[in-house]
This record gives C-alpha cells, structure tokens and sequence, in this order.
C-alpha cells in the first residue's frame, strides 16, 4: 500500500471548526517550502509567499476569495538571464461536500459554471491552494523587463516554394 505523497505546501483547514460566516486566513511559506516549490515549478528561486484568504459560507458550500502574492525568479526566455518579478494572483474557489455532478459524455457545455472543488473529509487545503494559484501566475515565457524579442534577419525571406520556382527555371 503506497502512502498519498505529501503536497510541498499543505495547511489543511478543518471546516466545521471555522468561524460561522466569514473567517480570515493567511498561509505564509516557510523558506524550505518556497525551496520545494520552486523547484517543482522549474524557477530558480521562490520567496515571500503568501495566500491571503477570505472563507465566507456554510459547512457544506464554502467560498474562498483572495489573493496569492510571491517574488519569483524567472530565466528570461530571450536572453537566458535570470530575474526578479512579483506575482499576484486573485483567488475565488467554491468548495462543496456534495458529490460532483455527473458529466455528459460529449463532456460540459461551453459556458458552464465550474463545478465546485470537494471538501473532502470535512477540510479543504489553503496551502494546496496557494500552490496551485501561484502555478497560475506564473508567466510561461518570462521576459525581464525592457527586453524584446527580435527575430534574426538571415537574408532575404524565402518560402518553401522557391526550390520549386528554382527547379522549374532551371528546367526550362
């Protein structure tokens, strides 16, 4: 029997003990788990990670809102140099214990509301959830700032069928 891997940032809540209403969380990372994160992200380096939460509904239906700030260090896609950035990134996550709607094969209809994520055994991972948003701010092709892409100009432009042109010509 394999054990369930254990998530790099993990801050289970337990639902039924939050306040009723509205409750206010924050989850900051530890050094080492920004270390692992980065890591599992592919950046060189992670730091100041922070989940600030607002969880507002029942036991049953809970809303999360906020906002996940970080600093990350990205390698610029055009010149290869590593840099800083600060990452926002708004969170809203609805939360249910109810089983997850049956999906229709042809799968859901454009335009259909997300359903919600699981409670499952009565708690919910804002840590997980930290991690996840900030995955999501994370630009796939960073470029430091000031830099732009140039393409290499190498010679005159060409298509691919100017070998054909070529052999006609030569032909006749």
């Amino acid at each position: 029997m394999s054990a369930t891997p254990r998530q790099p940032l993990s801050r289970p809540i337990e639902v039924g003990r939050l306040p009723r209403g509205r409750a206010e969380v924050s989850v900051e990372a530890t050094e080492e788990e920004c270390a692992v994160l980065a890591r599992d992200f592919g950046i060189p380096a992670l730091r100041d990670l922070v989940g600030r939460f607002a969880l507002t509904g029942t036991v049953s239906r809970l809303t999360v809102t906020g906002t996940v700030e970080a600093v990350v260090t990205q390698v610029c896609t055009v010149t290869l140099e590593p840099f800083e950035t600060a990452v926002r990134e708004p969170v809203e996550v609805v939360y249910s214990d109810a089983p997850p709607p049956e999906e229709p094969e042809e799968g859901p209809p454009e335009g259909a509301p997300e359903p919600p994520d699981p409670i499952v055994n009565g708690r919910i991972d804002l840590g997980a959830l930290t991690a996840e948003f900030l995955a999501l701010g994370l630009d796939p092709y960073p470029r430091k700032p000031g830099v732009d892409f140039e393409p290499v100009a190498s010679g005159p432009e060409s298509s691919p069928f100017d070998v054909l042109r070529r052999l006609r010509e030569e032909g006749t």
